[in-house]
């Protein structure tokens, strides 16, 4: 099974690549072929890795965003690389070790316009825009054109699996290879396989991620999968709180006070909102637009999102990772102030905060920031005492997240209930790992 997994990767193509899935795949997939190419038994295989994209600017850039990450992480993992090189005498000194690296690593990586490259490719690894038709499309075309049968990864977050495979044509070669942004440091992935996935491709996949140093957890082939199926449906419980808080407040005070109860109330590193913001607003409509082409029997639609779509707050991320304006403004990725959909303008958060935070009330005593617990050896009893604490106060901003905390549990146990997740112990390491939450929603401190 190692020599097939040697033979797949050594011709690959990233579909996507200059995008901010697609750079993180292709340098963890130039990553693991350096690694296996430096073992001296592999020395004579030849590893190609094609970053196709759409524009060449594009390309350059993701070329310099390889060529930095690699210095890093030469200058990281010297003691490492120096295993690596070993048997090259000509190299003596740390930045000689460290400049070849750069230089072996984008010597793989082959960047292009054009699709023929993939016809070559054992091994296609999808990270197109959320768009069925693209990611079909593009597909069926390599699928057609290649004699290879090659295998494909998609790196969709709401797109069943299965209806990839049927309308692509590609007859069981193609898993769901879910990253969460960015794929180099988030140590989560999805995967997802359908009744028809070839057993090759888990066994590839299997190696794949422990190479790479990351978590794998399976979902079901259900539209979303664990990650979104959770964060979607938060999102429209955050919606209704909202909503219910504008009897009172303004809705900008109404998103500063559920925003801020979901972020330090629930000891998380952002608040929902921010969450929404960070992953782009437009990108939230999306994902609940498929998602609700392919589940019944529920409405996973938000007129909240659609509303600020038309006021055009649209959120996501810069190109140096920084937020864009959604929910929320933005200073050097501090939250300065919060969009009134009546005034249609950021309110400043200085103008808000008193009103909001009078409403809240005070933290239990016993609060930590989420920095000073995730890590913590100790996380579970000062958790245990947080919690116990909690429930005994009364204040609005504690019974808001303590009924919020209620909602996560049932949302949690609804995606195990209605065959999205296999375990709770997956939602947990999906929400703990892919979030970033100290606690997941299936946990003994409710």
């Amino acid at each position: 099974m190692a020599m097939n997994y040697l033979e797949k990767l050594e011709n690959v193509t990233v579909l996507g690549a200059a995008g901010k899935m697609g750079r993180g795949i292709l340098l963890l997939t130039a990553m693991e072929m350096l690694r296996q190419k430096l073992k001296p038994e592999n020395h004579k295989r030849q590893f190609v890795l094609y970053a196709m994209d759409v524009d060449n600017s594009a390309l350059d850039e993701l070329m310099g965003y390889v060529r930095n990450e690699a210095l890093k992480y030469g200058e990281k993992n010297i003691v490492t690389l120096r295993k690596h090189y070993q048997h090259r005498s000509d190299l003596i000194d740390n930045e000689e070790i460290i400049r070849e690296y750069v230089r072996n690593l984008t010597e793989l990586i082959r960047p292009g316009t054009r699709i023929e490259p993939a016809f070559d490719s054992r091994i296609i690894f999808e990270a197109l825009s959320e768009r069925p038709d693209l990611k079909v499309d593009l597909m069926l075309t390599i699928n057609r054109n290649s004699r290879l049968r090659p295998w494909f990864f998609s790196n969709t977050s709401s797109i069943p699996i299965v209806w990839l495979d049927e309308q692509a044509g590609l007859e069981g070669r193609i898993m769901g290879l879910h990253f969460y942004n960015p794929p180099p440091t988030q140590k989560l992935v999805e995967v997802i396989k359908t009744e028809s996935t070839n057993p090759g491709l888990s066994y590839f996949v299997a190696e794949f991620v422990k190479n790479t140093g990351k978590v794998s957890v399976p979902s079901y082939d259900v539209a979303g999968f664990i990650g979104n199926g959770y964060f979607m449906r938060e999102i429209l419980y955050a919606e209704s709180l909202v909503n219910d808080l504008q009897k009172s407040f303004s809705f900008s005070e109404a998103v500063y006070i559920v925003n801020k109860v979901s972020r330090d109330f629930l000891l998380r590193p952002m608040g929902i909102f921010q969450l929404v913001d960070y992953v782009g607003i437009d990108g939230v409509q999306f994902i609940m637009s498929v998602m609700n082409s392919y589940i019944t029997g529920e409405n996973i639609h938000s007129a909240f999102i659609d509303k600020m779509m038309v006021l055009g707050s649209h959120g996501g991320q810069k190109p140096d990772g920084s937020p864009r304006n959604g929910f929320f403004s933005y200073e050097k990725g501090k939250i300065t102030g919060v969009f009134d959909t009546g005034k249609q303008r950021y309110i400043s958060v200085d103008e808000i905060a008193p009103a909001g935070d009078e409403y809240i009330g005070s933290l239990p005593v016993s609060w930590k920031p989420w920095k000073e617990l995730v890590r913590h050896p100790h996380k579970g009893s000062l958790l245990g005492v947080y919690f116990d604490e909690l429930k005994e106060k009364t204040s609005p901003g504690a019974v808001m997240a303590k009924d919020y905390l209620q909602k996560y549990r049932e949302i949690g146990t609804g995606l195990v209930k209605n065959k999205v997740a296999f375990r709770f112990d997956d939602v947990n390491a999906v929400v703990m790992h892919g979030f970033q939450h100290v606690y997941g929603p299936v946990n003994p401190y409710i």
